[in-house]
């Protein structure tokens, strides 16, 4: 039992003074080294264009393979050439949301180091405090990159053949994306609790990095997978970082079908939530605070 438990409670004033300092912290942190961060963040748009040659590239290999000119009725997946530049600019979004870097090695290198420690004495709880950070490192991006977004999209504004989505699909995208960021930060701070019995946890974070690239729908829409593969990767919660938001609003889910996927996220959310609430509080029972 940690010795926060045994502090008198704070009240909810408190509690939300404590998590905008929090954020606060978050954000001058981020923003210490703007030219770094802005140049880091500008970085991240250069991938697209080599998407766009790739893909335009194998479309016309496709089609001079069928002794015929490329067009728009072509379709690889399911999707044309102006989709697929469109899902992956999307999909750029999506991993903007779910990708958390350095959650897991940070969590294990705190418990390795024994700065864990300072959680269980003071009143702040360790995943609400990560995942605030976290928050914070979203809102510092997003403010530097939503100008290059907004040109990009711009610029590219003819691949988006089939228009805005209906309102009610937008919704069901952007709650893909909330959910998409909430499922990331749980899954890979769960893979950061294993550090408790592993200390170690490098290697998993690896082996999960390259499953999720390939899985997530990152590399390529996951309709390009055999039926039989993709049978098995739509049951696992990796496509709702990257593939099914961007899915959802080029309209390539049913409408029969999005409720329940969005139901099917809603429930993977919540096993990682309990998964990593589990793990840490069965963690810290076995921990030993040296160091730090």
């Amino acid at each position: 039992m940690s010795l926060a438990s045994h502090l008198p409670p704070i009240g909810i004033g408190q509690r939300l003074r404590i998590w905008s300092i929090i954020v606060r912290t978050g954000l001058s942190e981020r923003i210490a080294y703007r030219g770094d961060f802005a140049l880091g963040t500008l970085m991240r748009f250069l991938p697209i264009i080599t998407q766009i040659f790739l893909w335009g590239a194998i479309f016309n290999a496709v089609a001079s393979d069928a002794g015929a000119e490329r067009d728009d009725s072509q379709r690889i997946g399911g999707f044309n050439f102006p989709d697929m530049v469109a899902y992956f600019l999307l999909t750029m979004i999506a991993r903007a949301f779910s990708s958390m870097p350095g959650l897991a090695s940070g969590i294990a290198s705190q418990v390795r180091q024994g700065e864990i420690k300072k959680y269980l004495i003071q009143p702040i709880d360790l995943i609400g405090f990560l995942l605030l950070s976290r928050i914070s490192h979203k809102l510092a991006y997003y403010v530097v990159a939503t100008l290059p977004f907004a040109f990009v999209f711009f610029l590219c504004r003819g691949f988006f053949v089939a228009g805005f989505p209906p309102p009610h699909v937008f919704v069901a995208f952007l709650g893909s994306l909330l959910m998409g960021f909430l499922i990331g930060f749980f899954l890979e701070a769960s893979i950061g609790m294993i550090s408790f019995w592993l200390l170690e946890v490098n290697s998993l974070l690896l082996i999960f990095m390259l499953f999720s690239f390939f899985l997530s729908g990152h590399m390529f829409p996951l309709t390009l997978l055999p039926e039989s593969v993709a049978s098995v990767v739509n049951l696992l919660p990796l496509k709702y970082l990257a593939y099914f938001p961007a899915a959802v609003f080029l309209n390539k889910i049913p409408e029969d079908e999005l409720a329940t996927e969005m139901l099917i996220e809603a429930a993977w959310l919540t096993f990682f939530i309990v998964a990593c609430r589990f793990m840490y509080s069965r963690g810290i029972r076995r921990y030993s605070g040296f160091g730090g």
